[in-house]
């Protein structure tokens, strides 16, 4: 009878943890979403970031909306407070926010375009999360106003190129047919890699910059069974694919370091050339801003060029959403340029080729090598 007694007792309170556990899952009572709790830490260092190990999916679950104001603390006393919880990155360079951004396994802690959270946050694997409700909705003005995704579906856009963001750049004095850009040829995460593949090998590219990868991650896509870019093959097995793997913090000395190192490398070879990342958005953005500007392009012929990208995955344009266009622009290609010139600098009436010229020395090109660069790719 003890027996049984204590083996009834056992079950009570196994099914007590579980039910206590199972209300972590849910929003609480009051209707605002329990905490979620000593999450491990994981760290992401091509965007530098930091994954909290719980899914989007089951994060969502708690009742957490996009837009919310949430507070993050993990256990080595780390805390931000009054994070926007977004869909996107729709915070300004240098501000930290809490992520979901589509396909993410995790939902994550970063700042947007800058410093490393792990390493300023001096994290380790055994450091956990804990996110709870700061404020519902807070952030949902801007949540609404930039909120935007696009499909992995090529029968969703109306050509290859559109779908695989390619293009030949034509702006400024560049030389036809010298330079192009796209999303990845080889990290078919969004089912884009074979497309892009194909028409680099139309327009006859010579010279890769990878901006995302390096030589290990590049090795992998190759082995998987998914790959079917036998162009790329070609191409990284000659040595013209320059592997730079950057983050996304392009106010950093790693970051302009880098910058040097691949254009001087990319002034070696024989275009034409192809610059991309994983989407060939924001790291292929600025890259091109560089090359577009010290050939001599305008303000307004390097925000088109940019802006491009919207229009091809997300369908944004000046005639389509002004108010989301414009935002975007500001908060993306103005910054970038803004960095160029420096503040306090009109970036709009600037001589652009002279402050490029002069920010790539400062990032440790040598003046011979700015002058190769531009003679690769300009119009004499």
């Amino acid at each position: 009878m003890k027996s049984t007694v204590q083996t009834l007792l056992a079950l009570l309170l196994a099914l007590t943890i579980c039910l206590s556990l199972c209300a972590c899952g849910k929003p609480s009572a009051s209707g605002e979403p329990a905490p979620a709790e000593n999450l491990a830490v994981i760290h992401e260092p091509e965007f530098g970031g930091v994954y909290l190990k719980m899914t989007i999916d089951d994060f969502n679950a708690l009742g957490y909306l996009y837009g919310d104001s949430v507070n993050v603390r993990f256990s080595n006393g780390y805390t931000f407070e009054n994070l926007p919880y977004y869909n996107g990155y729709y915070v300004n360079a240098g501000e930290p926010l809490l992520i979901a951004y589509p396909g993410y396994d995790y939902i994550k802690a970063a700042v947007n375009y800058g410093e490393d959270l792990w390493e300023s946050a001096q994290l380790t694997e055994a450091d956990t999360a804990t996110v709870s409700l700061q404020e519902r909705g807070a952030y949902l003005d801007m949540q609404t106003a930039r909120d935007i995704h696009y499909f992995d579906e090529r029968d969703r856009y109306d050509s290859d190129e559109i779908f695989a963001n390619f293009r030949m750049v034509s702006v400024g004095n560049l030389k036809d047919g010298v330079l192009c850009r796209a999303a990845s040829p080889c990290d078919n995460q969004h089912n884009r890699a074979s497309y892009v593949d194909a028409l680099i090998q139309q327009a006859g590219v010579r010279c890769i910059l990878n901006l995302s990868d390096n030589e290990s991650k590049i090795e992998g896509y190759i082995a998987a069974e998914d790959f079917a870019s036998p162009y790329f093959l070609s191409l990284y097995q000659e040595g013209h694919v320059i592997p730079l793997a950057m983050n996304m913090n392009y106010s950093s000395d790693e970051f302009r370091e880098k910058i040097a190192y691949g254009f001087t490398e990319m002034a070696k070879q024989e275009g034409p050339y192809l610059v991309h990342c994983t989407e060939g958005k924001d790291r292929t953005g600025f890259m091109c801003m560089l090359l577009e500007a010290l050939a001599g392009a305008s303000y307004d012929e390097i925000v088109a060029d940019y802006m491009t990208t919207y229009d091809n995955y997300y369908g944004i344009t000046q005639g389509s959403d002004a108010a989301k266009y414009t935002l975007i622009k500001e908060m993306n290609i103005d910054a970038m340029l803004q960095t160029v010139v420096g503040d306090g600098v009109d970036y709009k009436s600037a001589d652009l080729a002279a402050c490029v010229a002069d920010y790539l020395q400062q990032a440790g090109m040598t003046a011979d090598a700015v002058a190769a660069l531009r003679d690769r790719l300009v119009k004499q």
